[in-house]
Protein backbone atom coordinates (compact mmCIF):
# COMPACT_ATOMS: atom_id res chain seq x y z
CA UNK A 1 0.00 0.00 0.00
CA UNK A 2 2.88 2.51 0.51
CA UNK A 3 4.14 2.42 -2.85
CA UNK A 4 0.49 3.16 -4.38
CA UNK A 5 1.05 6.80 -4.03
CA UNK A 6 4.50 6.36 -5.61
CA UNK A 7 2.99 4.32 -8.69
CA UNK A 8 0.21 7.02 -9.08
CA UNK A 9 2.91 9.97 -9.58
CA UNK A 10 5.14 7.62 -11.63
CA UNK A 11 1.75 7.01 -14.10
CA UNK A 12 1.24 11.04 -14.04
CA UNK A 13 5.32 11.73 -15.22
CA UNK A 14 4.64 8.86 -17.83
CA UNK A 15 1.42 10.72 -18.92
CA UNK A 16 2.67 13.63 -19.02
CA UNK A 17 5.96 12.16 -21.46
CA UNK A 18 3.37 10.59 -23.46
CA UNK A 19 1.33 13.64 -24.27
CA UNK A 20 4.71 15.98 -25.31
CA UNK A 21 5.05 12.74 -27.16
CA UNK A 22 1.47 12.63 -29.27
CA UNK A 23 2.04 15.52 -29.67
CA UNK A 24 5.42 16.04 -31.35
CA UNK A 25 3.94 13.69 -33.73
CA UNK A 26 2.26 14.58 -37.07
CA UNK A 27 3.24 14.45 -40.85
CA UNK A 28 4.97 17.89 -39.87
CA UNK A 29 7.83 17.89 -38.19
CA UNK A 30 8.53 20.51 -35.35
CA UNK A 31 11.29 20.92 -33.53
CA UNK A 32 10.83 20.19 -29.55
CA UNK A 33 11.69 23.39 -28.22
CA UNK A 34 9.48 25.24 -30.47
CA UNK A 35 6.42 22.51 -29.65
CA UNK A 36 7.52 23.79 -25.53
CA UNK A 37 7.35 27.44 -26.84
CA UNK A 38 3.72 26.80 -28.50
CA UNK A 39 2.44 25.07 -25.71
CA UNK A 40 3.47 27.06 -22.61
CA UNK A 41 3.72 30.36 -24.21
CA UNK A 42 1.56 30.17 -27.28
CA UNK A 43 4.69 31.29 -29.57
CA UNK A 44 7.14 29.53 -31.83
CA UNK A 45 9.38 30.72 -33.75
CA UNK A 46 7.08 29.99 -37.14
CA UNK A 47 3.53 30.72 -37.24
CA UNK A 48 2.34 27.55 -39.11
CA UNK A 49 3.57 25.48 -36.15
CA UNK A 50 2.39 26.78 -33.26
CA UNK A 51 -1.22 26.91 -35.36
CA UNK A 52 -0.95 23.28 -36.00
CA UNK A 53 0.38 22.54 -32.18
CA UNK A 54 -2.58 24.56 -30.95
CA UNK A 55 -4.87 24.15 -32.99
CA UNK A 56 -4.69 20.29 -33.95
CA UNK A 57 -2.40 18.50 -32.21
CA UNK A 58 -2.64 19.90 -28.53
CA UNK A 59 -7.00 19.36 -28.72
CA UNK A 60 -6.40 15.85 -30.06
CA UNK A 61 -4.35 14.67 -27.14
CA UNK A 62 -6.32 16.40 -24.68
CA UNK A 63 -9.00 14.37 -26.48
CA UNK A 64 -7.30 11.30 -26.21
CA UNK A 65 -6.84 11.75 -22.22
CA UNK A 66 -10.67 12.70 -21.94
CA UNK A 67 -11.80 9.43 -23.57
CA UNK A 68 -9.01 6.85 -22.72
CA UNK A 69 -9.82 8.30 -19.13
CA UNK A 70 -13.26 8.60 -19.59
CA UNK A 71 -13.57 4.67 -21.06
CA UNK A 72 -11.32 3.60 -18.02
CA UNK A 73 -13.45 4.76 -15.18
CA UNK A 74 -17.00 3.43 -17.52
CA UNK A 75 -15.47 -0.14 -18.07
CA UNK A 76 -14.41 -0.31 -13.92
CA UNK A 77 -18.03 0.89 -12.70
CA UNK A 78 -19.41 -1.34 -15.15
CA UNK A 79 -17.17 -4.76 -13.76
CA UNK A 80 -17.96 -3.79 -10.41
CA UNK A 81 -21.60 -3.38 -10.76
CA UNK A 82 -22.51 -6.43 -12.64
CA UNK A 83 -19.15 -7.58 -10.92
CA UNK A 84 -18.74 -9.78 -14.41
CA UNK A 85 -14.94 -9.49 -15.81
CA UNK A 86 -16.12 -9.27 -19.53
CA UNK A 87 -18.56 -6.24 -18.84
CA UNK A 88 -17.03 -2.77 -20.90
CA UNK A 89 -19.12 0.65 -21.11
CA UNK A 90 -19.96 -0.38 -24.56
CA UNK A 91 -22.46 -3.32 -22.63
CA UNK A 92 -25.58 -1.37 -22.15
CA UNK A 93 -26.13 -0.64 -25.55
CA UNK A 94 -25.10 2.77 -25.40
CA UNK A 95 -22.30 2.85 -28.72
CA UNK A 96 -25.03 0.83 -30.68
CA UNK A 97 -27.73 3.71 -29.63
CA UNK A 98 -25.09 5.93 -30.78
CA UNK A 99 -24.40 4.33 -34.16
CA UNK A 100 -28.10 4.12 -34.74
CA UNK A 101 -28.66 7.36 -34.51
CA UNK A 102 -25.88 7.93 -37.20
CA UNK A 103 -27.12 5.33 -39.11
CA UNK A 104 -30.21 6.95 -39.21
CA UNK A 105 -29.11 10.18 -40.05
CA UNK A 106 -26.51 8.74 -42.87
CA UNK A 107 -27.85 6.56 -44.02
CA UNK A 108 -31.93 6.40 -43.33
CA UNK A 109 -32.29 9.68 -44.40
CA UNK A 110 -30.94 8.92 -47.92
CA UNK A 111 -33.22 5.81 -48.05
CA UNK A 112 -36.71 8.31 -47.05
CA UNK A 113 -35.09 10.47 -50.12
CA UNK A 114 -34.32 13.62 -47.52
CA UNK A 115 -30.28 13.43 -48.49
CA UNK A 116 -27.55 14.28 -46.03
CA UNK A 117 -26.05 17.34 -46.98
CA UNK A 118 -24.68 20.40 -46.20
CA UNK A 119 -21.38 22.05 -45.16
CA UNK A 120 -18.69 19.79 -43.29
CA UNK A 121 -19.65 21.72 -39.89
CA UNK A 122 -22.94 21.01 -40.75
CA UNK A 123 -22.54 17.28 -41.11
CA UNK A 124 -20.02 17.29 -38.16
CA UNK A 125 -22.58 18.56 -35.84
CA UNK A 126 -25.47 16.75 -37.14
CA UNK A 127 -23.38 13.14 -36.52
CA UNK A 128 -22.55 15.53 -32.84
CA UNK A 129 -26.47 15.13 -32.30
CA UNK A 130 -27.80 12.02 -33.93
CA UNK A 131 -25.16 9.75 -31.78
CA UNK A 132 -25.92 11.86 -28.82
CA UNK A 133 -29.54 11.82 -29.37
CA UNK A 134 -29.22 7.48 -30.08
CA UNK A 135 -27.34 7.15 -26.99
CA UNK A 136 -29.87 9.42 -24.73
CA UNK A 137 -32.85 7.38 -26.10
CA UNK A 138 -31.21 3.96 -25.14
CA UNK A 139 -29.98 5.41 -22.11
CA UNK A 140 -34.09 6.40 -21.00
CA UNK A 141 -34.67 3.19 -21.71
CA UNK A 142 -32.24 1.54 -19.78
CA UNK A 143 -33.07 3.55 -16.96
CA UNK A 144 -37.30 2.50 -17.21
CA UNK A 145 -36.22 -1.06 -17.89
CA UNK A 146 -34.12 -1.05 -14.61
CA UNK A 147 -37.06 0.65 -12.36
CA UNK A 148 -38.83 -2.28 -13.16
CA UNK A 149 -35.97 -5.05 -12.88
CA UNK A 150 -34.29 -6.02 -9.81
CA UNK A 151 -31.22 -8.42 -10.74
CA UNK A 152 -28.72 -6.50 -12.76
CA UNK A 153 -27.60 -9.84 -14.44
CA UNK A 154 -31.05 -9.62 -16.10
CA UNK A 155 -30.14 -5.98 -16.82
CA UNK A 156 -26.97 -6.64 -18.46
CA UNK A 157 -29.07 -9.15 -20.98
CA UNK A 158 -31.23 -6.47 -21.72
CA UNK A 159 -28.39 -4.55 -22.40
CA UNK A 160 -26.92 -7.00 -24.69
CA UNK A 161 -30.27 -7.30 -26.46
CA UNK A 162 -30.91 -3.36 -26.82
CA UNK A 163 -27.32 -3.65 -28.67
CA UNK A 164 -28.44 -6.59 -30.84
CA UNK A 165 -31.82 -4.72 -31.88
CA UNK A 166 -29.95 -1.54 -32.88
CA UNK A 167 -27.12 -3.30 -34.64
CA UNK A 168 -30.01 -4.90 -36.13
CA UNK A 169 -31.58 -1.74 -37.79
CA UNK A 170 -28.21 -0.78 -38.70
CA UNK A 171 -27.78 -3.91 -40.83
CA UNK A 172 -30.90 -3.26 -42.67
CA UNK A 173 -30.15 0.28 -43.61
CA UNK A 174 -27.03 -0.81 -44.58
CA UNK A 175 -27.75 -3.08 -46.98
CA UNK A 176 -30.71 -0.50 -48.89
CA UNK A 177 -27.88 2.35 -48.50
CA UNK A 178 -25.81 3.84 -51.43
CA UNK A 179 -21.94 2.91 -51.55
CA UNK A 180 -21.51 6.17 -50.72
CA UNK A 181 -23.62 6.25 -48.05
CA UNK A 182 -22.18 3.18 -46.46
CA UNK A 183 -18.86 4.20 -46.43
CA UNK A 184 -19.47 7.77 -44.76
CA UNK A 185 -20.74 5.48 -41.74
CA UNK A 186 -17.87 3.03 -41.95
CA UNK A 187 -15.59 5.83 -41.57
CA UNK A 188 -17.50 7.36 -38.83
CA UNK A 189 -17.54 3.37 -37.09
CA UNK A 190 -13.75 3.61 -37.16
CA UNK A 191 -13.47 6.59 -34.55
CA UNK A 192 -11.27 9.59 -34.35
CA UNK A 193 -9.75 11.88 -32.31
CA UNK A 194 -8.72 14.34 -34.70
CA UNK A 195 -11.68 16.15 -35.83
CA UNK A 196 -12.87 18.16 -32.64
CA UNK A 197 -12.39 21.65 -32.03
CA UNK A 198 -11.42 23.69 -28.90
CA UNK A 199 -15.32 24.30 -28.21
CA UNK A 200 -15.83 20.35 -28.79
CA UNK A 201 -13.16 19.36 -26.24
CA UNK A 202 -14.38 21.75 -23.76
CA UNK A 203 -18.09 19.90 -24.00
CA UNK A 204 -16.70 16.82 -23.73
CA UNK A 205 -14.60 17.89 -20.42
CA UNK A 206 -17.74 19.07 -19.01
CA UNK A 207 -19.31 15.64 -18.94
CA UNK A 208 -16.24 14.11 -17.98
CA UNK A 209 -15.43 16.37 -15.08
CA UNK A 210 -19.59 15.82 -14.27
CA UNK A 211 -18.59 11.77 -14.33
CA UNK A 212 -15.34 12.20 -12.19
CA UNK A 213 -17.69 14.12 -9.92
CA UNK A 214 -20.18 11.50 -9.59
CA UNK A 215 -17.81 8.51 -9.24
CA UNK A 216 -16.57 10.15 -5.79
CA UNK A 217 -20.01 9.33 -4.37
CA UNK A 218 -19.85 6.12 -5.28
CA UNK A 219 -16.56 4.89 -4.19
CA UNK A 220 -17.77 3.07 -0.55
CA UNK A 221 -21.29 1.97 -1.98
CA UNK A 222 -19.12 0.03 -4.93
CA UNK A 223 -16.62 -1.40 -2.21
CA UNK A 224 -19.43 -2.88 -0.44
CA UNK A 225 -21.15 -3.87 -3.43
CA UNK A 226 -17.61 -5.86 -4.51
CA UNK A 227 -18.51 -7.96 -1.36
CA UNK A 228 -22.18 -8.81 -2.47
CA UNK A 229 -25.36 -7.15 -2.75
CA UNK A 230 -26.89 -8.54 0.99
CA UNK A 231 -23.57 -7.24 2.83
CA UNK A 232 -23.77 -4.20 0.66
CA UNK A 233 -27.47 -3.64 1.88
CA UNK A 234 -26.18 -4.94 5.28
CA UNK A 235 -24.34 -1.80 5.54
CA UNK A 236 -27.00 0.47 4.04
CA UNK A 237 -26.42 0.52 0.22
CA UNK A 238 -29.04 1.57 -1.45
CA UNK A 239 -29.14 -0.67 -4.23
CA UNK A 240 -31.12 0.90 -6.19
CA UNK A 241 -29.74 4.46 -6.04
CA UNK A 242 -26.61 2.77 -6.62
CA UNK A 243 -28.20 1.54 -9.34
CA UNK A 244 -29.57 4.80 -11.36
CA UNK A 245 -25.84 6.73 -10.05
CA UNK A 246 -23.92 4.04 -11.62
CA UNK A 247 -26.07 3.82 -14.92
CA UNK A 248 -26.17 7.94 -15.33
CA UNK A 249 -22.65 8.00 -15.23
CA UNK A 250 -21.75 5.54 -17.49
CA UNK A 251 -23.77 7.13 -20.04
CA UNK A 252 -22.27 10.28 -19.11
CA UNK A 253 -18.95 9.46 -19.98
CA UNK A 254 -20.00 6.38 -22.54
CA UNK A 255 -22.43 8.72 -24.56
CA UNK A 256 -20.57 11.93 -24.69
CA UNK A 257 -17.56 10.24 -26.10
CA UNK A 258 -18.76 7.89 -28.35
CA UNK A 259 -20.66 11.19 -29.59
CA UNK A 260 -17.20 13.41 -30.13
CA UNK A 261 -15.46 10.50 -31.25
CA UNK A 262 -17.18 7.24 -32.22
CA UNK A 263 -16.93 3.88 -30.60
CA UNK A 264 -13.79 3.11 -29.15
CA UNK A 265 -12.79 -0.55 -28.22
CA UNK A 266 -11.27 -2.18 -25.62
CA UNK A 267 -10.18 0.57 -23.65
CA UNK A 268 -13.31 0.50 -21.48
CA UNK A 269 -12.93 -3.65 -21.14
CA UNK A 270 -9.30 -4.13 -20.48
CA UNK A 271 -7.92 -1.30 -18.60
CA UNK A 272 -9.26 -2.20 -15.76
CA UNK A 273 -7.49 -5.79 -15.64
CA UNK A 274 -4.10 -4.01 -16.44
CA UNK A 275 -4.73 -1.77 -13.58
CA UNK A 276 -5.65 -4.69 -11.08
CA UNK A 277 -2.44 -6.40 -12.36
CA UNK A 278 -0.79 -3.45 -11.05
CA UNK A 279 -1.86 -2.27 -7.93
CA UNK A 280 -3.08 -5.96 -6.79
CA UNK A 281 -6.45 -4.72 -5.26
CA UNK A 282 -9.84 -3.64 -6.09
CA UNK A 283 -10.46 -0.58 -3.52
CA UNK A 284 -12.30 2.20 -5.85
CA UNK A 285 -10.38 4.97 -3.95
CA UNK A 286 -7.77 3.63 -5.52
CA UNK A 287 -8.44 2.34 -8.82
CA UNK A 288 -10.46 5.33 -10.14
CA UNK A 289 -7.45 7.85 -10.35
CA UNK A 290 -5.23 4.48 -11.43
CA UNK A 291 -7.54 3.51 -14.61
CA UNK A 292 -8.04 7.43 -15.41
CA UNK A 293 -4.55 7.72 -15.61
CA UNK A 294 -3.79 4.22 -16.89
CA UNK A 295 -6.38 4.37 -19.75
CA UNK A 296 -5.25 7.94 -20.96
CA UNK A 297 -1.86 6.67 -21.16
CA UNK A 298 -2.86 4.24 -23.40
CA UNK A 299 -5.11 5.53 -25.57
CA UNK A 300 -2.25 8.49 -25.94
CA UNK A 301 -0.04 5.46 -27.23
CA UNK A 302 -2.58 4.13 -29.15
CA UNK A 303 -3.04 7.13 -31.15
CA UNK A 304 0.87 8.17 -31.28
CA UNK A 305 1.10 4.64 -33.41
CA UNK A 306 -1.88 5.37 -35.69
CA UNK A 307 0.39 8.75 -36.33
CA UNK A 308 3.57 7.32 -36.34
CA UNK A 309 6.53 8.91 -38.54
CA UNK A 310 7.05 6.67 -42.21
CA UNK A 311 3.30 6.18 -42.37
CA UNK A 312 1.71 8.13 -45.16
CA UNK A 313 -2.02 7.78 -44.02
CA UNK A 314 -3.33 7.85 -40.00
CA UNK A 315 -4.47 4.19 -38.75
CA UNK A 316 -8.56 4.33 -37.48
CA UNK A 317 -7.85 4.61 -34.07
CA UNK A 318 -10.37 2.01 -33.60
CA UNK A 319 -8.52 -0.96 -34.91
CA UNK A 320 -5.09 0.14 -33.43
CA UNK A 321 -7.07 0.11 -29.65
CA UNK A 322 -7.57 -3.56 -30.67
CA UNK A 323 -4.53 -4.37 -32.18
CA UNK A 324 -2.15 -3.49 -30.24
CA UNK A 325 -4.51 -3.96 -26.66
CA UNK A 326 -6.20 -7.31 -27.53
CA UNK A 327 -2.45 -9.63 -27.88
CA UNK A 328 -1.32 -7.54 -24.70
CA UNK A 329 -4.24 -8.75 -22.55
CA UNK A 330 -4.23 -11.80 -24.30
CA UNK A 331 -0.70 -12.17 -23.23
CA UNK A 332 -1.52 -10.76 -19.15
CA UNK A 333 -4.55 -13.20 -18.90
CA UNK A 334 -2.07 -16.36 -20.42
CA UNK A 335 0.46 -15.37 -17.69
CA UNK A 336 -1.69 -14.99 -14.58
CA UNK A 337 -3.75 -17.73 -16.12
CA UNK A 338 -6.89 -15.90 -14.46
CA UNK A 339 -8.58 -12.45 -14.71
CA UNK A 340 -8.20 -10.70 -11.11
CA UNK A 341 -11.72 -9.33 -9.99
Amino acid sequence: MKKIPRIILGFLLILIFLCLVNISLGSVAIPLNDIFKAVFTGQSSNETWTYIVLNYRLPKAITAIVIGSGLGISGLLMQTFFRNPLAGPYVLGLSSGAGLGVALLIMGSGLFGIGFSGSVWFSKTALILASSLGSVLVMIAILLTSAKIKDSMALLIIGLMFASLTGAVVNVLSYFSTSDELQQFVFWSLGSLGDLSWVEVSILSVFWLIGLLLCLFLVKPLDALLIGESYAKSLGVNIRSLRYATVITTCLLTGSITAFAGPIAFVGLAIPHLIRLVFKTNKHLIMLPAVSIGGAMVMLICDSISQSPGLDNTIPINAVTSLFGAPIVIWLIMRSRQLNF
